[in-house]
């Protein structure tokens, strides 16, 4: 799942002014710190630094802290404008959380309808996220994703999960990581929720973001990327509609999803 999100973080379109953020949320513990950043950071950032923040009332001024700027557009003084907040280091990390959800959720509201620097938020809630105290993040979200494999298994994994979530969610979509024989077509009829977007299965490319691999030459170019950015305009567009069935309400702007068959590249 976390590798799908930062497919769509690094290749998310962004009018002029707004930036892309991605909360790695997930209550087993985050991947990009010693994954895609190879560990050269360290570990002084991460969701962990909210959970005291949250108990000082600071939790704001952290969060703006804590952010990692991973924008590589070529430019020679490059904007700041794709974010990643690290998730946590150890499962343990996650009771300490509890304080923190709320207001986590209530800050990605904010932060999405900021006139002064709007931003679109990608939330990657691993597989519990969407349960627990955490949960929050997805009731608030304006488009929830079921990331699959298109395998007989991973079909099999989502079934379950998704009956477990559309009590709780209702409206929910897949995000299908094309590995397997099964279409868009028939991965809908087995799921009976629609395929918002899809992404290649294509591993050597993958390894760069999934673990710090060296970028081969226009990685930004690749297959993977260049689907990322194609799959990120129905997400938008489904975040959209459900604005505008909303009476116009504004939406929190964010996207949540969850990964239920594996790593999904």
């Amino acid at each position: 799942m976390t590798t799908s999100a930062l497919a769509l973080l690094l290749s998310w379109p962004l009018a002029p002014g707004r930036r892309v953020v991605m909360v790695e949320c997930d209550p087993d513990g985050g991947a990009v710190l010693f994954g895609m950043l190879q560990g050269a950071l360290g570990d002084q950032y991460g969701l962990r630094n909210l959970s005291v923040a949250a108990r000082r009332g600071d939790l704001e001024e952290t969060f703006w802290r804590q952010l990692i700027d991973v924008t590589d557009d070529g430019r020679p003084d490059p904007l700041q404008d794709r974010l990643v907040l690290p998730g946590l280091l150890a499962p343990e990390q996650a009771a300490g959380m509890a304080p923190a959800w709320e207001q986590l959720a209530q800050l990605c509201r904010r932060i999405e309808q900021d006139a002064q620097q709007p931003h679109d938020v990608l939330l990657d809630l691993g597989r519990r996220g969407a349960f627990g105290a955490s949960s929050v993040l997805a009731r608030t979200a304006d488009v929830l994703l079921v990331v699959a494999r298109s395998t007989l298994r991973g079909v099999r994994a989502a079934q379950s999960r998704l009956e477990a979530l559309r009590g709780q969610f209702g409206e929910l979509g897949v995000l299908l990581v094309e590995e397997g024989p099964y279409r868009a077509a028939e991965v809908e009829r087995a799921l009976n929720a629609p395929v918002v977007a899809a992404l290649p299965y294509r591993p050597q490319q993958a390894v760069v973001l999934s673990d710090g691999a060296p970028q081969p030459r226009q990685f930004e170019r690749s297959e993977l990327m260049r689907a990322g950015r194609v799959a990120a305009t129905p997400v938008l567009q489904r975040a959209a509609m459900r604005r505008t069935r909303l009476a116009g309400a504004p939406g929190p702007g964010s996207v949540g999803a969850w990964e239920v068959s594996g790593r999904a590249r």
